[in-house]
């Protein structure tokens, strides 16, 4: 959208991201649950729903493949970025490049707005996100989950990434800009924004988590214990002797017991409605 201008628009941008969420889940969904975003991987450590002995390791695989995707872009467009920029890579301006790596906010926008706005639409993602892979409510079909989560991110980004560049996650912002600064854009990329793509995702993450299990799944019915009860016992059958027989029984010699000796007989009640037991 920067350096091709006529090549590229608002909805492709949102639809390359989107999609290549997707990608990514695809990749990693079935190893580590694709956890991409350091917001999200802080708020299941916070709710207890993963264990804090992964949080750096996660981490740490995030920013290092985040970093090493913005030198591969760099790499691959670096004659368009010196063409467009005439060499000069800078924040601002009409000629500026630094967007294409991290978010920056525009003009229209002041620093706490644009924080607000960044917990707001975090807060939104990880809501839906609990939508999709909650069992209990319902969940995308299985195999489905990385395209819905990819269209997730896309309306997002048609929706509400206007005024923030929708970062969402610190883990897509921060090595970005650690490598726009070494590779010459120089310190102007951590001007008075830049911690905002890092804090305000984790209390947006954490916020929205806590907002879906509230409001949303607090409020799933749950199946009565009866009807559990009665699914677990209504395939069990009782054996029946057949009437007819090639060889008789033996015949048994009755034994007298005393009453002293006499077991104790204790009456069991049933285990459900649904079953019927057969006295024989």
């Amino acid at each position: 959208m920067v350096l091709g201008e006529k090549f590229g628009s608002y909805l492709s941008v949102n639809l390359g991201f989107g999609f290549g969420v997707t990608m990514g889940v695809h990749m990693a969904g079935n190893i580590s649950g694709a956890h991409m975003n350091a917001a999200l991987t802080f708020t299941n450590c916070a709710l207890g729903r993963m264990s804090w002995k992964k949080f750096p390791v996660y981490i740490l695989g995030q920013f290092l493949g985040s970093f090493l995707a913005s030198a591969t872009i760099y790499c691959l467009f670096y004659s368009a970025i010196i063409q467009f920029s005439g060499g000069h890579l800078t924040v601002t301006g009409p000629t500026a490049t630094a967007g294409i790596f991290a978010t920056y906010l525009p003009e229209h926008m002041t620093l706490w707005r644009g924080f607000l706005d960044e917990v707001i639409v975090t807060g939104i993602l990880q809501l839906c996100l609990f939508a999709i892979t909650d069992k209990k409510n319902n969940p995308a079909l299985q195999g489905t989950q990385a395209l819905v989560i990819g269209i997730l991110i896309v309306v997002i980004g048609l929706s509400l990434g206007m005024n923030t560049g929708y970062a969402m996650n610190p883990s897509r912002d921060l090595p970005p800009r650690f490598f726009t600064f070494i590779a010459g854009w120089g310190i102007q990329v951590f001007r008075d924004w830049w911690w905002v793509p890092v804090v305000a995702p984790l209390l947006g993450a954490y916020l929205g988590a806590i907002v879906y299990l509230v409001f949303i799944g607090s409020s799933i019915p749950r199946r009565p214990q009866i009807l559990e009860n009665s699914m677990k016992y209504e395939d069990r059958r009782i054996p029946v002797l057949p009437k007819t027989m090639s060889n008789p029984p033996t015949t048994l010699t009755p034994v007298s017991v005393s009453p002293a000796n006499r077991p104790s007989i204790r009456t069991v009640p049933p285990l459900s409605d649904s079953i019927h037991l057969e006295h024989f």
